[in-house]
């Protein structure tokens, strides 16, 4: 299979047939994994049915979601504002992860191998990494935002703009692409017998700096400034009494923040099993590619991670009156 996201899946031990036996190969370590007729069909199976099932599920819904979401912010003047603003640019993030990555995905975890050639190999892996960095930097500035509204209510009208959010999101963007080029130089179409994986090329690059510092860079850093930005605000929302606001406009504080936040824990909970995978991957990469255990944690974790991109519409649903008529005006 394709390395997405740094071997997530099965791309270095591609599973053949030898007559009535299939067994994995890790290619890495030169030796052959023999497992039990039942742990090779579990993992056929999830690699062929339930996990493009999935992701037929998650490019359905995401889809319809974040076009919703879109159209919405799009559309109704009365929602544009800074943080609604970064929720449509969340959503436009999601979106073109589900158009350009999460159809190759399944091809290639039904194959088993990466047939679109090395250009589209780079391009997808990029978008990847591309993608999701442009998600958790969206969620900070989001969570800055809320910081500034709540903590200095008054000093930061100035700041939170919508030229300003606009000013942001486009640095944001263009920084994460330049940044994000080494990806597609480190991804590469490597064959084993005769069949090719898009991979991450580790012979010419570090694999484990590269996660390691995609872990700090995608994750640790930035949860951790969006943990530290609502430690300070919660504990400055709930003292009601140092605000000299209505009660309306402290509810209305408090439902905005609350979406966020729960966006902020989607996300976290989605991609926290991936990350983990790979920090432990690049530190002994070859009992992930041999064990049985770890091969479906990386599947499922893989899974859970994608399934992030449809979520968020269905936060805003839940937790949103403003989005709940939106969407209900759309479909009118």
């Amino acid at each position: 299979m394709s390395e997405m996201m740094g071997d997530l899946t099965l791309e270095d031990f591609p599973v053949e047939n030898d007559g009535n036996k299939t067994f994995i190969q890790a290619s890495a370590a030169s030796a052959t994994y023999n497992m039990t007729g039942l742990e090779e069909e579990d993992i056929r199976r999830l690699t062929l049915f339930l996990v493009p099932v999935a992701f037929g599920i998650i490019l359905t819904v995401g889809l319809v979601g974040n076009i919703l979401v879109i159209a919405v912010v799009a559309t109704n003047p009365q929602m544009r504002n800074t943080t609604n603003l970064l929720i449509l640019n969340l959503a436009v993030a999601d979106l073109l992860f589900l158009i350009m990555c999460v159809p190759f995905t399944a091809v290639d975890y039904v194959l088993m191998s990466w047939p679109f050639g090395l250009v589209w190999c780079r391009t997808v892996q990029y978008l990847i990494y591309v993608t999701a960095y442009v998600s958790i930097y969206t969620l900070v500035l989001m969570a800055g935002d809320r910081f500034l509204a709540v903590v200095f209510p008054v000093s930061s009208l100035s700041i939170r703009t919508m030229q300003h959010a606009k000013v942001a999101i486009a640095s944001t963007w263009v920084i994460i692409f330049l940044v994000s080029l080494p990806v597609w130089f480190s991804h590469n179409i490597l064959s084993h017998n005769g069949v090719d994986f898009c991979q991450f090329d580790s012979l010419q690059h570090s694999y484990f700096g590269f996660h390691v510092g995609f872990f700090v860079t995608s994750f640790a850093l930035p949860v951790v400034l969006i943990l530290i930005m609502y430690i300070i605000m919660l504990s400055r929302l709930w003292a009601s009494t140092t605000y000299r606001i209505s009660k309306q406009g402290l509810k209305a504080k408090k439902r905005v923040t609350k979406l966020v936040f729960a966006v902020v824990i989607a996300f976290t909970v989605c991609w926290s099993p991936i990350q983990v995978v790979l920090v432990l991957k690049s530190l002994n990469n070859q009992d992930w590619d041999t064990q049985y255990n770890k091969i479906v944690i990386q599947i499922v974790s893989h899974v859970m991670a994608y399934t992030n991109s449809c979520l968020n519409p269905i936060l805003y649903a839940m937790m949103s009156k403003n989005f709940r008529c939106g969407f209900c005006q759309v479909k009118k």
